[in-house]
């Protein structure tokens, strides 16, 4: 089976390199000049620089060539995701689908999965999430990841395909627990780098991490997911990696906004949109997450740092 990764951000750069040390990958982008700097370079100096493209990496802005592999990575935005299994369709047919994006989508409220099989229903859909940095990837350090697909055979087969010497994988049957970890912590990543971004202290952090993690489980119970699922790398993990570290953009954009200071908006943070959506869900639902709305006010500057706060910490005291 051959391997193409769609989206050559750093994600979608680091897993081509990690695959590339193994056999032949190919790692496509939508724009030729992207394409001829990386085979000309031997790096992705626009998205992961100093990080050498094995010789067995084809960067191409071809995309029928790169659907010509049979199992196929998206490392696409999640809010772009449908839009481009949609206008590419016949490429994408009966194809093994790889989600490497976390989120929930802005209207429907489906996670990747749950999008690949309305935009695409005659692919096998899986999705690849957990605790892990496109740079270390790519430099070659250990990394667990979660991959969830419904189809037991073909999570063996790609559990096989896609595990190399530094990138390690273990396998769930819990698509909805696995999607739903790897969206939420970028939300509660955006709470905790406001946290620190506002002076308030690692003591409250912690505390955002676990009423967060409450949250996630919260949530999975009422969507049917097995909330044990959500102890392992696709929820727990992702969240201690998360919300500590300033690699995440999605904590780097909590860290400005709790400091009063910009953010450029040209760098895609999936947890402002994920925040949105699932807010929508969790109202529709009547599931109650505090963090995730407060949030949402806070990106929509309906609250500041400290009504946030306060409005936390007043909250009825009750049981953990």
């Amino acid at each position: 089976m051959s391997v193409a990764v769609l989206g050559a951000g750093a994600f979608g750069t680091a897993l081509a390199i990690s695959l590339a040390r193994r056999s032949n990958v190919t790692l496509w982008t939508r724009d030729p000049d992207h394409a001829a700097d990386m085979q000309r370079e031997g790096e992705n100096a626009k998205r992961l620089p100093s990080l050498a493209l094995p010789d067995t990496l084809t960067p191409t802005a071809d995309l029928n060539h790169a659907c010509t592999a049979t199992t196929l990575l998206l490392a696409i935005p999640m809010q772009s995701m449908r839009r481009f299994l949609v206008e590419h369709a016949s490429l994408t047919a009966n194809k093994t689908l790889v989600a490497c994006c976390k989120g929930v989508e802005l209207g429907s409220g489906l996670g990747p999965i749950g999008v690949i099989c309305e935009a695409q229903p005659r692919a096998k859909a899986a999705l690849l999430t957990g605790p892990s940095f496109a740079t270390d990837i790519a430099r070659g350090l250990p990394t667990a990841l979660t991959l969830a697909c419904a189809d037991a055979t073909a999570a063996k087969q790609l559990q096989a395909q896609l595990t190399t010497d530094n990138l390690r994988l273990y396998r769930t049957n819990d698509t909805i627990g696995a999607e739903l970890g790897g969206a939420l912590k970028n939300v509660f990543a955006i709470a905790c780098g406001a946290v620190i971004g506002a002076g308030l202290g690692d003591s409250a952090r912690a505390a955002l991490m676990t009423r967060g993690y409450a949250e996630m489980k919260r949530m999975a119970l009422v969507l049917g997911a097995d909330p044990e699922t959500l102890s392992g790398l696709s929820g727990f993990g992702d969240l201690a990696l998360t919300c500590g570290s300033d690699l995440s953009r999605n904590y780097r954009l909590g860290l400005a906004i709790g400091a009063g200071t910009p953010f450029d908006p040209n760098i895609t943070v999936e947890g402002a949109a994920t925040a949105r959506a699932a807010a929508t869900k969790a109202a529709a639902m009547q599931i109650d997450m505090p963090i995730t709305n407060t949030v949402v006010a806070l990106l929509e500057q309906r609250l500041t740092i400290a009504e946030a706060t306060a409005q936390l910490l007043t909250r009825p005291l009750k049981e953990e």
